[in-house]
């Protein structure tokens, strides 16, 4: 026969409570029923006061959804290396390439980016020369010089 371990037992529960200054949308919900349990029969709360409740408990459960919708988009964006590095086409980088033979890096090339993508969970730059390079890669980023141009030329009209 098999036998229950002596810690589950409820009277074994440590009974100490943690305080907490949030209150969450269970706690809102537990005085609201208890208030209404509690109520003076002969008093009873006015339709009123139990509206603003109510209307108070789903403001306060539409506030936290949307925090934590939020929180999931930030997160979702951060971990997307397509996301992270997209504001990079259009900008001109400058890159130090690698001799495949002898794996010792060589000269330094300038390229538009043309577009971003993913590979193995890294994000790689496709350039306007045909090259494709990891964005941890890059030495530097600077407005393309078509850009520069035509900002310039827009300045003198």
């Amino acid at each position: 026969m098999t036998t229950i371990d002596p810690s589950l037992y409820l009277k074994n529960q440590t009974k100490t409570r943690v305080p907490s200054n949030e209150l969450g949308k269970d706690d809102f919900l537990k005085i609201l029923m208890t208030q209404i349990q509690h109520q003076d029969p002969t008093n009873p709360m006015e339709d009123r006061e139990f509206i603003s409740q109510l209307a108070q408990f789903s403001s306060l459960e539409q506030v936290m959804n949307m925090s934590t919708a939020i929180n999931n988009l930030v997160s979702n964006q951060q971990l997307n290396p397509i996301i992270q590095y997209s504001h990079m086409i259009g900008k001109t980088v400058s890159y130090q390439t690698m001799d495949e033979e002898t794996g010792e890096l060589s000269e330094v090339l300038s390229s538009e980016v043309v577009s971003v993508s993913q590979r193995n969970g890294y994000a790689v730059l496709e350039l306007t020369n045909g090259d494709s390079v990891y964005a941890d890669l890059i030495l530097e980023a600077r407005a393309s010089e078509k850009k520069t141009e035509e900002d310039s030329n827009d300045n003198q009209n």
